[in-house]
């Protein structure tokens, strides 16, 4: 196979005169098979482990489709309630000391003019972190969208405009269609492998992935190591810290990054762009693609969708700067720490719930900021990325399910009801003028309605 022309070799023709097994039960989302041989070096997931785990049930982005009939102040699946446990348990035994030294001991009380100061510099510090990693999350949603149009819109077009040479030769007819139909699973695999970028996973051996770009020449192909490509299993006490928000708990996301022993990953997802601009010039060159505007149309998605890769990109790594997470922080919990020395000349013993509420809300909202700052990940609140790509390849496979309609089978047929109910067959026996003459009575909201009628009087009477 050449790396500039998508053609069948004479392995795919052995393969053409072998029967095809496709699942198609409601089960199966993809026509695309596993591969025993790729299978056995696929780096494994350990969250696709067969036990049963509180983190499998709590964490990962929702999914949008399922819907919850429980109120939201009782929802705990996207909640940073579970992130606030360790804080909020610190702050109250911190609030409980403060007020028995002030009630039993020496009164510790500052002026609420400190409170008023902080609190204000405080908001200012909350919501322009808040605001900085909601626009990070929201361009993350716009950029996949944009790939999800720029890709749909590039399947269309090779698979209705690109010419599949059948008259010519069937030999030739069928390389044609499995051409397009390659291309086509190549586009499905530039948002595959975006999304294992987005999330450090350098390697093309993924259980959604291996399958598109397997027969490809890549450097994450070659760069795989099955050891460094396998995640150590974590300790109940790890998955626990990590389910509580600890920090030092937290595994390092460029973990697979670091411990493979090949450090050139290349880029996947451009090089799955170079396959398929080498794509288009080849059917460009064979004249599959004759129109110039199909070609330019084309090469400007394979254009956007560079665009979103880059995009995507610099959402990634152009986080909140570290001193303004810094200070902010600081911040924050300096005002946390200072609320029972205030709230306890007013509140007494109500100091205690109180600054612990007072805890809840600031170190909450700031909490949701950094859960959001980076959307491509796996936290609850990110976005659902496994979704956006099954939709993908579902809409794809539905572009390529059937071949490129004819105007004759779905224009001239009797069940194409033009206007007040009438088939073309019946049209196109009458004259243009009684054509044009409908057309300016379908303006006319009274006639609309005396047909709509007519319609019902007719079904009425049957």
């Amino acid at each position: 196979m050449s790396t500039t022309n998508i053609t069948t070799s004479t392995q795919d023709s052995s393969i053409l005169s072998k029967p095809a097994h496709i699942n198609v039960s409601p089960q199966s989302g993809s026509l695309r098979q596993p591969s025993p041989a790729l299978a056995q070096k696929r780096p494994q997931n350990p969250r696709h482990k067969s036990s049963i785990r509180v983190e499998d049930s709590l964490t990962q982005p929702r999914d949008t489709e399922k819907h919850s009939k429980w109120p939201f102040f009782m929802r705990m699946h996207g909640s940073i309630t579970p992130r606030m446990i360790v804080p909020l348990a610190f702050i109250g035994i911190w609030a409980t000391i403060i007020t028995c030294i002030s009630k039993f001991v020496y009164p510790l009380v500052v002026s609420d003019l400190l409170l008023t100061v902080l609190g204000f510099v405080v908001g200012l510090g909350i919501s322009f972190r808040t605001s900085s990693a909601y626009e990070r999350y929201v361009d993350g949603r716009k950029y996949w969208g944009q790939l999800s149009q720029s890709s749909r819109d590039l399947a269309r077009h090779l698979w209705i405009h690109v010419e599949e040479r059948h008259d010519k030769d069937e030999q030739l007819g069928k390389a044609d269609l499995l051409g397009k139909v390659t291309a086509l699973n190549l586009i499905v695999a530039f948002a595959v492998a975006l999304k294992h970028r987005l999330r450090y996973e350098p390697f093309a051996q993924y259980e959604d992935l291996e399958q598109l770009v397997s027969h490809l020449s890549t450097f994450a192909n070659d760069a795989y190591d099955p050891n460094a490509a396998v995640p150590k299993q974590k300790s109940f006490w790890k998955e626990s810290g990590e389910y509580l928000g600890l920090t030092f708990a937290e595994s390092n996301p460029r973990k697979l990054l670091k411990r493979s022993p090949n450090k050139n990953f290349g880029n996947l997802p451009l090089e799955i762009l170079t396959y398929l601009s080498a794509y288009t010039e080849s059917v460009v060159r064979s004249g599959q693609l004759p129109n110039s505007v199909q070609f330019a149309m084309a090469m400007a998605n394979l254009a956007s969708l560079n665009e979103v890769l880059a995009s995507t990109e610099r959402v990634l790594n152009t986080p909140l700067p570290v001193a303004y997470s810094i200070a902010i922080s600081q911040i924050t919990w300096v005002y946390v720490i200072l609320l029972p020395f205030q709230l306890w000349s007013a509140l007494d013993w109500i100091t205690i719930p109180g600054t612990i509420v007072g805890a809840y809300i600031i170190l909450g909202i700031a909490a949701i900021g950094r859960e959001i700052e980076n959307p491509f990940g796996r936290d609850d609140n990110d976005l659902p990325l496994d979704k956006f790509c099954q939709q993908l390849e579902d809409e794809v496979n539905i572009i390529a399910a059937k071949p490129s309609p004819k105007l004759d089978e779905w224009v001239s047929v009797e069940e194409n009801r033009i206007f007040f109910g009438k088939g073309y067959p019946a049209l196109v026996a009458g004259s243009t003028e009684d054509i044009r003459a409908g057309l300016r009575a379908r303006t006319n909201p009274r006639a609309r309605v005396e047909v709509k009628r007519e319609e019902k009087t007719g079904l009425g009477q049957v």
